[in-house]
């Protein structure tokens, strides 16, 4: 018996033993006095086991059965080994079609001495800053180094979540945090969702330049100013707003989401024998859209703040890396070590040599460069183009210009143009004074002598 129990069996004992009436048991027992009467009738008929409820010992109908019990314990301690309770329960519910709520799956776990290998801690109370209005506002972008395949090597997950839903907007795996991992990150929120307003970030030189508020005030007077990081002018090209966290603390959004997906990712992976990163990336659309289902939330404000691409925007020629050569000889230019010829249709492209021009590169699309305002493709050489000399002569017999066939000049040289009549009577006088003219000469420097 239970002392509640005991209790109740000692005042019904007074009633039948007529020490207080049954209108005091009542108030005594917090029952009615119906409810008295009958315990006081079972105690005199049956005994004191009348009180004792008589589902004690017996298994509800609604249990779960034993092997169902077996089975969920050893689905913990094998299959679904590094999963948290939570997300445990998911799982068999899913996989295993084992529908059970998760309090059942606590007790059972827990009666078994199966720990949860995320235990909650206690709450810190502090205050959380206010979600914005707006899908598009504000989103929070992150890379996460971790062993994301069980027994495999470490490599980083690149993250972004949106402020306002909570909804997981873009995820990329790469060997290391990188530029390339950010670009694709704005690649997939872009072009799945739009332009966001702002991106909020941490001071990570991939975002800001080590020199960032590093000037001085002299230097701010004479218009100095800190050059854009690739990712940087990338945003300013999108028109993006970048925002730079102080602290991790800043972006807590988007840090307890690690620590969600370097609990679940794991397992989802090992269920599905994913094993490289190639795979892994393969299957991260899958996995958002199970958890942005599960998790998001509504925002405030229904009205998105995602603006649309512009559909003359190629962005694979602004999520790249950008820098400025000069042409050389042969529309070429020299790039890391390498000399690169411009083409179009797979010809040589024509340039004026010394013009400045923009190299584009990027795995995606490979080096481009951009020349009077236009994208043209590249051909890698094996040594620089020579320069052509030519002498001034040459230069002069090459722009010559060329008589046509039948211009006289092309004549034979014995063929004189026969002149008019006119021409040649004025010749003939003229060859006639002419010599009249000297022989006076003639004659008067002889007199002289």
């Amino acid at each position: 018996m239970t002392q509640k129990e005991i209790t109740r069996l000692r005042v019904i004992n007074q009633t039948v033993d007529k020490v207080i009436t049954i209108r005091e048991a009542a108030e005594i027992l917090s029952l009615s006095e119906r409810q008295v009467l009958r315990l006081k009738k079972g105690v005199v008929e049956e005994g004191p086991a009348f009180i004792i409820h008589k589902n004690r010992g017996r298994k509800p109908k609604h249990a779960i059965s034993d092997g169902t019990r077996d089975l969920i314990i050893k689905l913990k301690q094998t299959k679904y080994k590094e999963a948290n309770f939570n997300h445990f329960q998911e799982l068999i519910e899913e996989h295993e079609n084992i529908q059970v709520s998760y309090p059942t799956v606590y007790r059972i776990l827990t009666e078994a001495g199966i720990k949860s290998p995320k235990k909650h801690r206690k709450r810190k109370t502090h205050h959380r800053r206010k979600r914005k209005p707006q899908k598009g506002m504000l989103v929070q972008i992150d890379a996460s180094p971790h062993e994301w395949i069980i027994g495999g090597s470490s490599f980083d997950l690149h993250g972004a979540i949106d402020d306002a839903t909570g909804e997981i907007l873009a995820l990329y795996f790469t060997p290391n945090e990188c530029m390339e991992g950010y670009f694709e990150i704005v690649r997939q929120i872009v072009t799945n969702h739009g332009i966001p307003t702002s991106l909020y970030c941490d001071r990570h030189t991939i975002f800001v330049s080590p020199n960032d508020g590093k000037l001085s005030i002299e230097d701010q007077l004479e218009g100095k100013t800190v050059n854009l990081t690739q990712f940087g002018r990338a945003m300013e090209e999108l028109g993006i707003n970048i925002i730079k966290a102080g602290s991790p603390q800043a972006k807590g959004r988007i840090e307890r989401l690690w620590g969600t997906l370097q609990s679940r990712l794991p397992v989802e992976f090992k269920i599905r024998d994913i094993t490289t990163m190639e795979a892994a990336n393969a299957f991260l659309a899958e996995f958002m859209e199970a958890y942005n289902k599960k998790f998001s939330v509504l925002p405030e404000n229904p009205k998105s703040a995602f603006r649309d691409l512009d559909l003359n925007i190629n962005l694979d020629y602004i999520l790249c890396i950008k820098e400025e050569r000069k042409i050389i000889e042969g529309s070429a230019f020299s790039y890391n070590g390498q000399y690169y010829q411009l083409t179009k249709n797979g010809k040589k492209a024509a340039s004026i040599p010394k013009a400045k021009l923009t190299v584009l590169t990027s795995s995606k699309i490979g080096v481009k460069a951009i020349y009077a305002d236009i994208v043209y493709n590249t051909k890698m050489l094996d040594e620089r183009p020579k320069k052509t000399v030519s002498t001034l002569s040459e230069r002069r017999q090459k722009n010559k210009p060329r008589p046509s066939k039948n211009h006289p000049w092309r004549q034979s040289v014995d063929k004189k143009p026969t002149p008019l009549y006119e021409e040649v009577l004025l010749r003939k006088e003229t060859d006639a004074e002419i010599q009249e003219i000297l022989n006076g000469l003639f004659n008067s420097t002889r007199a002289w002598v």
